[in-house]
């Protein structure tokens, strides 16, 4: 297997490489005006795929309902700079969710992507904070009036 030298691999997601302990914080409902934030642990493993053009991320999610896995893939596309990420569920294992696209400027990710939610059109945003403080957070955020409003409804916090 060959590659171009001329390619320089993307260090972006290079601080999520590795294994993290995962604090989450969740709303209970989305879109919904709720205001309950569910908290629960995880665990996370990332590695460098496709020869540094992306990489997996194997997720252990701890919910008080019942614990289960799910996936992060992520791939760069070297000709527009940007990245897409796409989220497998593991209860749900034969359904990619809609990729978000986008990418990091100061060390600050930011991912975006058209989907529904219980039939209501939505824009969805993924950011990055490289460095947090104490570590990566990952937070998503739906709207449901094309972007004039967003509603963070998912927080992940990583730790060593």
């Amino acid at each position: 297997m060959s590659e171009d030298a001329s390619s320089a691999k993307p260090s972006d997601f290079d601080f999520i490489i590795g294994r993290w302990k995962v604090r989450h914080r969740r709303l209970r409902e989305r879109l919904a005006g709720c205001h309950d934030w569910v908290e629960f642990g995880g665990q996370s493993q990332t590695t460098k795929i496709l020869g540094g053009f992306g990489n997996l991320e194997d997720q252990y999610l701890e919910l008080p309902e019942g614990a289960y896995r799910a996936v992060a893939l992520r791939s760069f596309e070297a000709a527009t700079g940007q990245w897409s990420i796409w989220w497998l569920d593991g209860r749900r294992p034969s359904v990619l969710d809609v990729p978000v696209r986008g990418g990091f400027s100061g060390g600050i990710g930011t991912f975006f992507a058209d989907d529904r939610l219980d039939g209501q059109a939505i824009k969805i945003r993924f950011k990055w904070l490289a460095d947090a403080g104490g570590g990566p957070e990952w937070e998503q955020a739906f709207s449901s009036d094309a972007g004039a409003s967003w509603e963070t409804n998912w927080i992940m916090s990583f730790t060593r």
